[in-house]
């Protein structure tokens, strides 16, 4: 490992690190916290030199009294020996898609985002510089850490310039710092979410897998293959309920690898009859056919490439939202009735901060699809849509009360006044200051011409009792 860390010294810098390395240091001044920057070998960019010998990195004290070394380069940086402990960390934050949070053995809080390039890693961001226990643990910890007699005015001086760490606190910085590793990752917008996605369709399956053997102790046999929830899954789909055909799919999947749990091989079979079960629910014309059969195929491809059960679960799961898709679109309607639902949902809480996870729900349909089929039915994007709302009832209140502009920016769902002056002068086309001067009073409504011509024609025959 000590080898390993030391040559990769010598490589070039991405230009992304070096880019990832200006945005943090303005992180850094703005937070307080000590920042580390690492390529994809988990070893410290060179340019990083000057800070990492700062007072305010904490692991110089282990470098010191556990190697007994007095660090001026890199190369001394690199002994630190707590590398296991942070690469773990970085490891953590990959396989869950975003932040890891932890504590290291003085007691200091440390947090990690991952940055992608096209999908692949290519560095990490590491924060700290926040106690997460007392002084007084820490100093203990530090004591016990050296292993002879203790300078301890020393060590609470060293502390000093270390505040603790309130949690709140604590997680609106790892969020910061995920915002930024996110907005680094070009070529990956989606690879972060795609992990997060991927570790909770993971924590469910453990869940399910947790139940069966609490239904199956050891010596009581395994369950046969459930068909009577294929047929389940079936219904949920043809129903558009892709929240029970995942729940479903689940179900099955965690039975497949407790029954067969060295089986690869078995359970990707199941899986690609599972993918051609699916793709014969009957959700279009004719004409369609060929298409949803070149689909079919294409699913088959990706089960047969799987080699691991994340990329298998991820996969079946992107067929039932496929498929899901297929359904709504052939069945006209069931867009018309989730976008209503949607609709009802916006307006009783957008005053307030909502995410499209919140929205998806009360419609029924997963997050990824909805923000697509929301796109293509009312003609703009949910965050315009919202933003548009929360402008128009800004005018109202702006030209009939007078309260201050801070308070309409909170209850209009703006989290400051800065973002609410600028989404409301791009909607409005002049500040909220001066829209109030002015004493127009004429916000207009969100016109149902926004919506697309398919989706005004299905609420159009639903209000009139067409439902075909």
């Amino acid at each position: 490992m000590k080898k390993t860390a030391t040559a990769s010294l010598t490589e070039k810098t991405n230009p992304t690190l070096l880019t990832a390395h200006a945005l943090m240091k303005v992180y850094a001044q703005a937070t307080g916290a000590h920042i580390s920057i690492l390529n994809h070998n988990y070893t410290l960019i060179p340019e990083m030199a000057g800070e990492m010998l700062s007072p305010k990195n904490i692991c110089l004290f282990c470098i010191r009294n556990q190697k007994n070394i007095e660090p001026k380069c890199l190369q001394d940086l690199a002994i630190n020996p707590c590398r296991e402990m942070h690469i773990n960390a970085i490891r953590e934050s990959r396989n869950f898609g975003g932040i890891y949070t932890y504590v290291c053995p003085l007691g200091f809080i440390f947090w990690t985002s991952s940055i992608y390039l096209n999908d692949r890693f290519t560095g990490a961001l590491l924060g700290s510089g926040f106690l997460g226990t007392d002084a007084a643990e820490a100093c203990a910890r530090m004591n016990s850490m050296c292993g002879k007699p203790a300078n301890e005015s020393k060590f609470r001086k060293q502390l000093g310039i270390f505040r603790m760490g309130e949690p709140r606190k604590i997680k609106a910085m790892a969020e910061l710092m995920q915002i930024c590793a996110q907005s680094l990752s070009a070529g990956s917008e989606g690879c972060h979410a795609a992990i997060r996605r991927q570790a909770e369709q993971q924590s469910e399956l453990s869940a399910g897998i947790a139940d069966l053997k609490s239904q199956y102790p050891p010596g009581s046999g395994r369950p046969d293959y459930p068909l009577e929830k294929e047929q389940k899954l079936l219904e949920a789909l043809n129903r558009g309920d892709v929240k029970a055909g995942k729940q479903v799919l689940i179900e099955i999947l965690a039975t497949l690898l407790f029954s067969y749990p060295d089986q690869f091989k078995y359970i990707q079979y199941r899986a690609i009859e599972l993918a051609v079960l699916i793709s014969r629910i009957d959700t279009a014309p004719e004409a369609y056919k060929s298409t949803i059969l070149e689909a079919n195929n294409q699913n088959i491809k990706l089960i047969q490439e799987a080699t691991n059960m994340v990329e298998l679960t991820d996969t079946l799961h992107k067929i039932i939202d496929n498929m899901a898709g297929q359904i709504s679109s052939f069945q006209g309607i069931q867009h018309a009735s989730a976008l209503k639902k949607a609709e009802n949902y916006i307006m009783e809480n957008f005053t307030r901060k909502i995410s499209l996870e919140e929205i998806a729900g009360a419609s029924g349909f997963s997050a990824p699809y909805f923000s697509t089929i929301f796109k293509e039915e009312m003609g703009e994007n949910l965050s315009s849509y919202l933003n548009r709302l929360r402008v128009e009832k800004a005018c109202h209140m702006l030209a009939e009360t007078n309260i201050s502009l801070s308070k309409i920016a909170g209850a209009c769902g703006f989290e400051d006044q800065s973002w609410f002056s600028k989404i409301f002068k791009l909607y409005a086309g002049m500040s909220p200051g001066k829209y109030r001067s002015q004493g127009d009073n004429s916000a207009s409504k969100i016109p149902v011409t926004e919506f697309s011509e398919d989706y005004r024609f299905m609420i159009n025959a639903k209000n009139n009792g067409d439902t075909k």
